[in-house]
């Protein structure tokens, strides 16, 4: 989940909206990250959703360590009410020691600005 703080390109018409963003995983943890999101706290499940979050994916390029994430979301005011919620924060510092953090734990997300899409 991306640090909601930083300038995300939100695009798309109607009330669905997407975002992308890359973070970057430290060399070696390939595996643990992809066993703690097949783990996803039903919590945090919940959480997204309350939020209105779907659709989201996260792709990992294996050479470089970078991750790829794109999500849906209905509506920018609640995706920003994120970085507040208790389960965010406990996620976000359970996830630090694995991948590029902010001082928060968030973490560092890199906004990708949408050149092609075919509906």
């Amino acid at each position: 989940m991306p640090d909601t703080g930083n300038q995300y390109l939100v695009t798309g018409n109607g009330t669905m909206k997407q975002i992308a963003f890359k973070m970057k995983l430290h060399k070696g943890f390939e595996e643990e990250y992809k066993r703690r999101h097949d783990e996803l706290w039903p919590e945090l499940k919940d959480l997204l959703q309350l939020k209105g979050i779907s659709d989201y994916s996260i792709f990992l390029d294996e050479a470089t360590g970078t991750l790829f994430g794109v999500l849906k979301l209905e509506d920018e005011q609640r995706f920003e009410e994120l970085p507040r919620h208790p389960v965010m924060q406990r996620w976000w510092a359970y996830m630090k020691d694995i991948m590029e953090t902010n001082e928060d734990h968030s973490p560092v997300s890199i906004p990708l600005q949408q050149v092609f899409y075919l509906p």
